[in-house]
């Protein structure tokens, strides 16, 4: 077995109940002592019973779970800690229905849990600089394969699906999200604010990208539509790679993803790119998806709204 992972046995092993990842989760989220999530005053705390605290400067009771996306969740953490654990170690997801199995928990709960910890993935604040690969793909499914009413009858191609941009920096993260269309405006409106200036730009020939090669950016493109995929630094091949992973993650696990939630399901996979990456160790992928966690939380109305 890998030096890098450990497997499920192992994982309940340093988790086997709430107590063990309760402290955990301290140790991670309070990892300079206990604070406060409402004043963040960590002077005056008294310490309660079953990992519950209070601040005597706002006179809130509170625990690990506060301000984090784990608040008012009846699921225990060690379950919370597990379903973490699956996310970052299934290259292609994993969906509520076979969560709730595994963790003995409704699938309306698993689903719930899911669509938390996708929250937590979302990274709204890096940018990419140097060389950055950029293209955009379609998600929906096949018009063929779609009930009568639900065909737009618009045309071919991408008609009814949902743009989603990606944009993969050469040897570092991978930023992707759904657009509202593939327009000039849209896409070069999502580069200006993911990526550095001065960074060198690696497209196709889609018209949306013309005349990024100036002022902000350089820029090198190749012409699929002639048969040509690299040349020279040119190319857009890595970033196409994370489009295959996410289709399949998407048609073989989850099968369906809406238009309102498709942006979660894309954040978990750059995710997995990213802080998720296969390369480090278990516990480390671990340990960056619960420092996701704080300061994140949707509850179930915003999410079925």
């Amino acid at each position: 077995m890998s030096k890098s992972t450990i497997n499920t046995f192992q994982l309940f092993e340093v988790f086997p109940d709430e107590q063990t990842a309760r402290t955990y989760l301290e140790g991670r989220l309070w990892a300079h002592g206990v604070k406060c999530p409402s004043c963040k005053s960590s002077d005056r705390i008294t310490i309660r019973k079953g990992g519950l605290y209070r601040c005597n400067s706002c006179k809130l009771d509170f625990t690990v779970r506060t301000g984090t996306m784990f608040e008012r969740s009846h699921v225990p953490l060690h379950k919370w800690l597990y379903a973490m654990y699956l996310l970052v170690t299934a290259r292609k997801g994993i969906s509520s229905m076979p969560l709730a199995k595994e963790i003995g928990i409704t699938q309306k709960s698993a689903w719930f849990v899911l669509h938390r910890l996708r929250e937590a993935c979302n990274d709204e604040n890096s940018k990419l600089s140097g060389l950055v690969e950029i293209d955009e793909t379609f998600i929906g499914g096949k018009e063929s394969n779609k009930h009568e009413r639900d065909k737009p009858k618009a045309g071919r191609g991408a008609v009814g699906k949902c743009p989603v941009l990606g944009m993969r920096e050469r040897g570092g993260e991978t930023l992707a999200m759904p657009i509202e269309n593939s327009s000039m405006e849209e896409i070069q409106s999502a580069i200006h604010a993911r990526v550095e200036v001065g960074s060198t730009l690696l497209t196709d020939e889609h018209a949306a990208y013309n005349d990024m090669d100036g002022l902000f950016f350089k820029q090198e493109r190749v012409n699929h539509s002639a048969g040509e995929y690299v040349r020279g630094i040119a190319g857009t091949n890595s970033v196409e790679s994370v489009w295959a992973v996410l289709k399949r993650g998407l048609h073989g696990v989850y099968h369906h993803a809406s238009v309102k939630h498709l942006g979660r399901y894309v954040d978990e996979f750059a995710f997995r790119l990213n802080a998720g990456n296969v390369k480090r160790h278990t516990l480390e992928r671990l340990n960056s998806l619960v420092d996701a966690v704080a300061g994140k939380r949707i509850t179930y109305k915003e999410l079925t709204a």
